[in-house]
């Protein structure tokens, strides 16, 4: 086949490129894929990162018709507005996650009906989950609201924080977590990390009133578990301290590995937390700590206090 482009009288023009030999090169590399990652041979169509950005906008507009709906939608029309964005939504959702579930290796026999019934099953229970995912975001939405001094009112905290924007993806992405889409999700998540530079894991369990201040550079893994009332500010991580190996040196997947925050804790800008340890209810964790160990509730950890720590068992790594 000739790769030449052609030029806008209809000729051919060769450019240099080399392009039938880079072609071939990445069809070979492709085909190697295949054969390595899919054992039996059929590439079935991928989820869309487009479709679910769309999704996205069009589930956030149900949520919050008056601030995401379109200009001018009156009362009287809400309803009607919230069904008809919800059902394209949600029609476009279950075939996002019809196309998630023909990628799992264990699902007997991928059968088309069986699969058409279980999308619909996931779509319909995350559909059913959304009232509760409004209120949770209500909390998230006061908690911003009433913790930032320059919040001048709820429409501001709505239109303008990259936090809410973070954790209203979250919690959309951690039902289909749950529900089991996981793949869906974790697109979700990057969606969302790629907007606000948050980067929340759809596994992580997260209460109400949750507010991230600022919030660009933190990290919230995949076992983490955050209580009510809980306050973060920018470059926070809540992350594994160190991760098992099997015999052979890889990786072993799952178990938890990420921090327990109990109820009304506030941690400061820059802090990082390793490991299953917990954070007890009441405490303050300061700007730039290291901590590798559990805290009783009450706690007032400082940086100098963290400096003063043995590091054992990988926990300065």
């Amino acid at each position: 086949m000739d790769y030449r482009l052609k030029d806008n009288d209809g000729g051919r023009v060769q450019r240099g490129w080399d392009l039938q030999q880079i072609v071939g090169q990445l069809r070979n590399l492709r085909s190697g894929w295949r054969q390595s990652t899919k054992p039996d041979g059929v590439n079935y169509e991928l989820p869309s990162q487009d479709a679910l950005s769309d999704i996205l906008e069009g589930v956030s507009a149900a949520l919050f018709p008056r601030h995401f709906g379109p200009a001018g939608l009156t009362e009287e029309a809400v309803d009607s507005f919230i069904a008809r964005t919800l059902d394209e939504a949600l029609h476009s959702l279950r075939e996002q996650v019809r196309r998630e579930l023909r990628l799992v290796p264990y699902l007997p026999g991928k059968d088309a009906a069986q699969l058409d019934a279980k999308a619909h099953e996931i779509t319909r229970a995350f559909a059913a989950k959304l009232p509760k995912v409004r209120g949770l975001l209500e909390t998230d939405i006061l908690a911003a609201y009433r913790g930032d001094p320059a919040a001048r009112n709820i429409d501001e905290v709505l239109f303008c924080y990259p936090g809410i924007v973070a954790i209203a993806r979250h919690r959309l992405a951690h039902e289909l977590y749950l529900l089991g889409a996981p793949l869906l999700a974790r697109i979700i998540s990057e969606i969302a990390h790629s907007a606000t530079g948050i980067d929340i894991h759809p596994g992580a369990r997260i209460g109400d009133s949750f507010f991230i201040d600022h919030g660009t550079g933190v990290v919230i893994g995949e076992t983490a578990v955050i209580g009510k009332h809980v306050r973060l500010y920018q470059g926070v991580t809540l992350g594994a301290k160190r991760f098992a190996v099997d015999e052979n040196g890889a990786l072993l997947k799952g178990g938890d590995r990420h921090p327990i925050i109990e109820d009304d804790v506030v941690i400061y800008a820059g802090a990082t937390i390793l490991g299953r340890i917990t954070i007890s209810r009441g405490s303050s964790i300061g700007g730039n700590v290291w901590l590798t160990r559990s805290v009783p509730p009450g706690s007032n950890i400082t940086q100098a206090q963290a400096r003063n720590d043995i590091f054992v068992d990988g926990g300065g790594i």
